[in-house]
């Protein structure tokens, strides 16, 4: 049964990081961004290996060194990249080359690395979702590309399949919690530079600390891993897909939470989002052994 249940557990990660978004524009006005994505890895991390080492289920005989160093610096790209593409570029053409290029990129890699190719149902939802992207975020500002900021984005896209990919090699060999909690404390490492780099001491707010704990804890700790527990069950490509519902939930808040606006065009892209989803949910290669998981043999 927890098969069937591992696409709601990676819907319920990407519900989780869509609150990002909020919580960011509830920081504090002097938080940069980058500074909060390495505050958020670094309380997520923490958090992580604190539940772990409680709970006694640290594994670290035969741990796989090279799978997780590549694991956690994926991890840690993601955060600068992202942000960095969002600030040159803008949030519209920066997150939906970013959040849009991760489900291709993932398939691509798949394709790649483990000589299977997704099948049409994840094409049909994939192409769904991306188009409802697409239309939810195009109208929320004018349009700026830069190349740089496209190159950023793509790459930050590249991070997070990289680290999918990666990461289900992982969870079929060592519980999920083993697995986020080593991953994020060395992401976290690797991002710490940028604690020092920034100014820090909007932390010590009361508004500081709440975001950074929602951030770390819900956001990062407890989304990866539901993330990782359906990773056991669900494809790389497939895992992607379904975390474009963080993007519809993060327009959903900004909605209800935010006082922001949609227009017809942006609630047409919730409704393809939400139909692309539902497309690969309702299939029977959502989940399952690798065979009815839309994988079709190289």
């Amino acid at each position: 049964m927890k098969d069937k249940w591992a696409p709601f557990f990676i819907l319920l990660a990407a519900v989780l990081w869509g609150t990002t978004g909020t919580s960011q524009a509830l920081a504090p006005e002097e938080a940069h961004p980058i500074a909060i994505g390495a505050a958020r890895l670094a309380a997520g991390g923490l958090f992580l290996l604190c539940i772990v080492l409680l709970s006694g289920k640290l594994n670290y005989k035969n741990w796989p060194i090279k799978t997780t160093i590549l694991a956690s610096v994926c991890m840690a790209l993601y955060q600068p990249l992202f942000f960095t593409a969002v600030t040159i570029t803008g949030v519209a053409i920066g997150t939906v080359t970013a959040i849009g290029s991760a489900p291709i990129l993932s398939g691509f890699l798949e394709w790649i690395y483990l000589k299977k190719r997704p099948g049409t149902m994840w094409w049909c939802s994939t192409l769904l979702s991306i188009l409802g992207c697409l239309m939810l975020f195009v109208n929320k500002e004018s349009v700026y590309i830069d190349p740089v900021g496209i190159l950023m984005a793509l790459g930050a896209g590249l991070s997070f399949a990289g680290y999918t990919l990666v990461s289900r090699d992982l969870v079929e060999r060592y519980s999920s919690l083993s697995v986020v909690a080593v991953v994020f404390t060395l992401s976290a490492i690797w991002l710490s530079p940028f604690l020092f780099v920034f100014d820090m001491s909007w932390i010590t707010s009361v508004r500081g600390v709440s975001v950074s704990l929602h951030l770390g804890i819900m956001a990062t700790g407890i989304a990866y891993f539901l993330f990782a527990k359906g990773l056991v069950h669900v494809s790389s490509s497939t895992a992607v897909t379904l975390a474009l519902a963080e993007p519809l939930t993060a327009a959903l808040l900004g909605v209800f939470l935010l006082g922001e606006s949609l227009n017809i065009t942006s609630w047409l892209g919730i409704f393809l989002l939400l139909l692309g989803i539902g497309v690969l949910i309702g299939s029977p290669k959502s989940s399952g052994s690798e065979k009815e998981l839309g994988m079709v043999q190289k």
